[in-house]
């Protein structure tokens, strides 16, 4: 019973502590019914040891239960065909379950579907739907992130918004502030990201941030998720430096660092001075 409860930071396990004790007690609670467990062993399995079958399954589990993160992690599976060949790609079971993720206010899944809306991709082509998409999930983002600090110290809630002092042409976004305000000069702290990512991303950085043989990590910071074959993941069709593993991931990241990285802003200015809102979309390609 107690271990069918644990909460999720109950398996914030860090990556040099992994250990086979560690293992065994993620399955004893996935075993229990914890879908938190479920997920995140999934998501090690899968990704870090490689155990394709026995990690999807266990995020299936996860899915079975309601749990947005696994459903999340079941679609990018399925736009990327992870653990098989590119024939394997199933867009429409991935639209399928990023609308459940997306129905359950799981952020990035609202932010998959929106862009697949627009782009046609898995799903008949609704550009005003997918639009709706993207600011449900921009609100939702800048709500969980307001929340998290209005719990905090009045001190830390007072200091959760800086606004950046140089023109707009001038701004500058680090990596430690949320995307979505951004283009206004504005830095709020990033969501933080679930354990199971931290622990993939802290996991391939110990390896030398690299998956091997030729494989390559998602670009977005708050991701890590690797390849599972080589050139799964879309890259920037400008600079071609970076790769992500979902549309998601690609926004995100545009957002808090690359349009600052990939080319000379200017190359992205509109007649007003400011980044074109819809720039992001016309930048990517597959591998």
């Amino acid at each position: 019973m107690v271990l069918s409860r644990a909460s999720q930071k109950t398996f914030a396990i860090r990556a040099k502590n992994w250990t086979e004790s560690a293992h065994r007690f993620l399955k004893q609670c996935s075993d229990a019914g914890n879908v938190e467990a479920c997920y995140t062993l999934g998501m090690i399995r899968f990704y870090c040891l490689q155990n394709r079958g026995s990690g999807a399954s266990l995020m299936a589990k996860a899915a079975i239960c309601s749990h947005a993160p696994a459903l999340y992690s079941l679609a990018v599976i399925q736009f990327n065909g992870s653990g098989g060949s590119k024939n394997d790609k199933d867009l429409r079971a991935g639209v399928a379950l990023c609308a459940r993720a997306a129905f359950l206010g799981h952020i990035d899944a609202l932010r998959e579907l929106g862009h697949c809306l627009q782009d046609g991709y898995g799903v008949r082509q609704n550009i005003t739907e997918g639009r709706r998409f993207l600011v449900q999930a921009n609100a939702r983002e800048l709500a969980a992130v307001l929340s998290s600090e209005a719990a905090s110290s009045v001190a830390a809630s007072r200091s959760c918004l800086t606004w950046n002092t140089h023109p707009p042409h001038h701004r500058h976004v680090t990596g430690s502030g949320c995307p979505l305000l951004s283009d206004f000069g504005c830095n709020i702290p990033a969501p933080e990201a679930h354990p199971a990512s931290q622990f993939l991303a802290e996991w391939f950085e110990a390896r030398g941030g690299s998956p091997g043989n030729g494989l390559r990590l998602c670009s977005h910071v708050g991701c890590g998720r690797p390849e599972t074959r080589r050139h799964e993941f879309r890259r920037c069709s400008v600079c071609g430096a970076v790769n992500y593993c979902s549309r998601a991931c690609q926004a995100l990241d545009w957002k808090l660092r690359h349009k600052m990285d990939c080319a000379p802003v200017e190359r992205w200015l509109d007649d007003n001075g400011d980044v074109a809102d819809d720039v992001a979309d016309d930048i990517m390609e597959e591998s």
